[in-house]
């Protein structure tokens, strides 16, 4: 069965993207077939796997249709494809607004995508047709939530979008989890935030926490996934764990 996966949250800099090339990867090296969807005009998924697209990217699958199948490179981790991005997705939000069927468009060209066990969607930060394509097709949400100050912006603004995407479009979607990253267990903040979270949100929360990591850092200026840079380092574990934790079904998605 194929599980379509967002990964979004209203919030910026909160590691969407970190989260997934590195959950990507973890998953394909865990013996996953998977897609990653980069649908952020500032295509940081695509360079951080070191991909220049030549040819379309998924600006061309949304504005003309065209099967994704047909745009899907292959990356240096086996087992892991990606749709990329670049700049003129920009003009997408634009460009889709005049259509009727706006906000199922991605949906509709991944639908016929059966070959893969994950497909992962990097989503922009702002909540716009982009994001709304991406949680009309996904089955799932995974929402990175930082912990530091300002950690709850946004995040009940983003469930409440939620909720109207399965009112109008998407019942089924469900929310995987909350993913607590750049967690610093030397600082009393971090320790504060994931308390508070945990506190809150209770069993919608992952109980793997993705560590504040020089190598998750220096990873993307590499073009590579943490996993590949240094798969000693804390970083690389804590995505291992997480998709040891979504594979063995502990965190049953919830609505």
């Amino acid at each position: 069965m194929k599980h379509t996966i967002a990964i979004a949250n209203q919030k910026g800099g909160v590691g969407k993207t970190t989260t997934s090339i590195n959950l990507c990867a973890a998953l394909a090296i865990s013996g996953k077939s998977v897609l990653l969807i980069d649908l952020d005009p500032q295509a940081n998924a695509t360079s951080g796997l070191s991909i220049e697209p030549q040819g379309a990217t998924i600006y061309e699958c949304l504005m003309d249709r065209r099967l994704v199948d047909k745009v899907i490179l292959p990356t240096d981790i086996s087992g892991l494809s990606i749709v990329a991005s670049k700049g003129d997705l920009v003009g997408a939000e634009i460009e889709l607004s005049n259509l009727p069927d706006r906000q199922t468009i991605l949906k509709s060209v991944l639908d016929g995508i059966v070959a893969y066990d994950f497909i992962i969607i990097d989503c922009p930060p702002a909540f716009g047709l982009l994001t709304i394509n991406a949680l009309v097709a996904a089955s799932d949400l995974i929402i990175p939530v930082q912990c530091e100050y300002y950690a709850m912006e946004g995040l009940g603004r983003l469930l409440g979008n939620v909720e109207r995407i399965r009112e109008s479009f998407n019942p089924e979607l469900a929310i995987q989890g909350i993913v607590l990253t750049m967690y610093d267990s030397r600082i009393n903040l971090s320790r504060q935030v994931q308390d508070e979270i945990r506190g809150f949100f209770a069993d919608k929360v992952f109980q793997t926490v993705i560590p504040r990591n020089v190598a998750l850092a220096e990873a993307p200026s590499h073009g590579k996934p943490v996993l590949s840079y240094n798969a000693a380092s804390s970083g690389a574990k804590a995505y291992l764990d997480l998709a040891k934790e979504i594979l063995r079904n502990g965190k049953e998605s919830v609505r």
